[in-house]
């Protein structure tokens, strides 16, 4: 294997799946300069990166409490700084537990850039707690960009949904800004779907026959293509977590 070949592999498991270049690229990002350890991972990545989420089987926060002495910003800056997006996740939820605000610019960077998949929807639920004046407006700077990017399906959804669920706590109308390049981008995004579809639907035809083709086509009717916005889970998040914190401050 050579490592060309294996450099795309770590990027993929990271996370870094689309590489784009974008008006963040000035911004710089919190990085280790070191690799973390086996045994750093196996302590605070594994077990929580696939469940920090849940907020119905708890019994990831019963191991979490048995590690909270442990606990310390140099933890949560190691798995920010860490290049792959279970690290990451983990390190901005348990930057919000601590209440470590020093590190919101990390966050708010993290989720411009939006340079590892499978974080952008947690970034944006921890701006949302802080809900400050600089956390509410690295919302808006996501929204005034990748809302003109169609070809960038990233977090915008989540994004918006943040600041749907922060209109609701601050009595502002920010959300109402947003809806039209919303609803453009999703159009744009269901032409771009097409396009795809037809050349993967020819790909298949020559491969597989035009009945195999015709199926193909016919599934895609059941996608959805218009996501409604709803701020009941970012609520129940942040509901989760104002009633997990007093027990790690």
């Amino acid at each position: 294997m050579n490592n060309e070949f294996q450099e795309e592999l770590n990027l993929h498991s990271a996370g870094a799946i689309i590489r784009h270049a974008s008006v963040f690229n000035q911004l710089e990002s919190h990085q280790n300069n070191f690799q973390l350890s086996k045994e750093f991972t196996d302590k605070w990545v594994l077990p929580l990166y696939m469940k920090i989420r849940n907020t119905h089987d708890l019994s990831w926060v019963d191991y979490l409490l048995e590690l909270k002495n442990e606990l310390t910003e140099d933890v949560t800056l190691a798995l920010l700084g860490d290049f792959n997006w279970r690290t990451r996740t983990v390190g901005a939820y348990l930057s919000v537990l601590k209440n470590y605000e020093s590190q919101i610019p990390i966050i708010g960077v993290h989720l411009l850039k939006s340079e590892v998949c499978y974080a952008g929807d947690l970034y944006a639920l921890v701006l949302a707690y802080h809900n400050t004046p600089e956390t509410i407006e690295y919302l808006h700077q996501y929204l005034e960009y990748y809302l003109q990017k169609p070809e960038l399906d990233f977090d915008q959804q989540a994004v918006l949904e943040a600041v749907a669920y922060l209109d609701i706590i601050n009595k502002t109308n920010n959300l109402s800004k947003y809806l039209k390049l919303w609803n453009k981008m999703l159009i744009e995004q269901g032409e771009i779907s097409k396009v795809r579809n037809i050349q993967i639907a020819k790909i298949i035809e020559q491969q597989e026959g035009k009945g195999s083709s015709e199926k193909y086509l016919k599934s895609l009717d059941q996608v959805i293509i218009n996501p409604e916005l709803s701020v009941k889970h970012i609520t129940e998040q942040i509901k989760f977590l104002q009633e997990l914190k007093p027990y790690f401050d």
